[in-house]
């Protein structure tokens, strides 16, 4: 073995040991390795692998290569850490990518430490060894224990932040294959969440969000996936209807607006995000309310009468052509409690409670309706039709849209 003492001292105290005591170490080293193995595969259950395996084979030849390490450190003052630490970065490295945690590794850094001291207690009594150098050597022992230990946590710590990083890009990239129009199969879906580490769920919705401007991107649950920088962004969350709707709130809070599409199937993400974005539209129109996350589905008649427009303003200047002819805000007042009336099943008691006017008002404009419109109120083949129109000219029309003859 080659030694040099050029170097200044080392604080490694092995440097203080001299040459000559490495010499009768070397015979043993291979048993020494072969027992710590053993004592490994007994203990740790991790690493209970058989010896021919390759992972058996990997762990022997670390275990190999750390032995040799230390005997070869004896008596030199340039200690080179790389190769050994280097070896134990790697092991740790590979834990991470395995999903599994340093505490196997590290229990069997502290199992061939064990085998290591009782095999210096027995080289000491053999060798005729002085309490010094004992001391030496077993404080040696700690000290390229803990090395090799913090070796494999950056290994570790390194390689869990290039998953996450991997990780990351995948989620991402799951995220838009999600909202794809025309969508991806099932199949390609499925094998993009593996790989993004996301479990599949039943149903989702997709979130369109308005955040507030200046304020934080909130931390979500691994479950979402996001796209906070989209010129319109949007958040996707499992399973709104059971697990997912509590976090959903909390995952929205802070936000200036928010609309939740319908729960679809996994394939179906694309119609969700259209009809959260049709629904935040409507908000910040101030059409529908905005104070709370608006959900879709809860203004059904709006959302689909707002994709009608040009159809609906044709229709209610057809089938409507008398009332729309009034001026606005006696078109509005007969409006307004026509589609009240009918939405509490023509019952002019709980129209005018809804509308707080009284009974005989709810009355006089329902024949004034009657008067004006003729047949349309009572032709049952139009009501649904008339129900959309008048709920469109109610909620939906901003009131500027026309002018009637009657007001110029």
């Amino acid at each position: 073995m080659n030694r040099t003492s050029s170097s200044p001292a080392s604080d490694f105290p092995l440097a203080g040991v001299p040459v000559e005591f490495a010499d009768p170490m070397l015979p043993h080293l291979e048993a020494a390795a072969v027992e710590m193995v053993q004592e490994i595969q007994s203990l740790v259950p991790e690493y209970a692998r058989p010896p021919e395996s390759r992972y058996g084979r990997r762990m022997r030849w670390a275990v190999e290569e750390s032995v040799r390490q230390f005997v070869d450190a004896i008596g030199r003052h340039d200690m080179e850490w790389e190769h050994v630490t280097g070896i134990f970065e790697g092991i740790g490295a590979h834990e991470a990518r395995k999903g599994r945690s340093l505490d196997g590794l590290q229990s069997a850094i502290r199992v061939s430490g064990q085998v290591a001291c009782r095999r210096f207690i027995k080289d000491a009594r053999r060798l005729g060894w002085s309490l010094d150098t004992l001391g030496k050597i077993t404080e040696s022992l700690f000290v390229y224990l803990e090395r090799i230990a913090s070796a494999a946590g950056q290994g570790y710590a390194r390689a869990q932040g290039e998953l996450a990083g991997e990780r990351e890009r995948f989620r991402w990239r799951l995220r838009d294959l999600l909202v794809m129009d025309p969508p991806a199969s099932a199949e390609a879906v499925e094998e993009l969440a593996r790989s993004a580490g996301w479990p599949v769920p039943k149903t989702l919705a997709v979130v369109a969000i308005r955040p507030e401007p200046g304020r934080a991107v909130p931390v979500l649950p691994p479950a979402f996936l996001a796209d906070w920088h989209a010129s319109d962004p949007y958040l996707i969350c499992p399973d709104p209807d059971g697990p997912g709707r509590d976090r959903l709130l909390t995952a929205i809070k802070g936000t200036r607006s928010a609309a939740i599409g319908p729960a679809v199937p996994l394939t179906r993400a694309a119609v969700s995000l259209r009809w959260a974005r049709r629904g935040l539209a409507l908000v910040e129109r101030g059409v529908l309310p905005g104070k709370e996350p608006l959900r879709c589905l809860d203004h059904l008649p709006s959302l689909v009468a707002a994709q009608s427009e040009e159809l609906i303003d044709v229709a209610l200047g057809s089938r409507l052509a008398p009332l729309m002819r009034l001026p606005p805000h006696r078109r509005d007042a007969l409006s307004r409690t026509l589609l009240t009336y009918m939405e509490n099943r023509d019952n002019a008691v709980a129209a005018s409670e809804r509308l707080m006017v009284h009974e005989q008002t709810v009355r006089y404009r329902i024949r004034r309706l009657e008067e004006t419109l003729g047949g349309v109120l009572t032709d049952p083949d139009r009501r649904t039709e008339l129900l959309l129109l008048l709920h469109y000219l109610v909620r939906l029309d901003s009131g500027d849209r026309r002018l009637s003859p009657a007001d110029t």
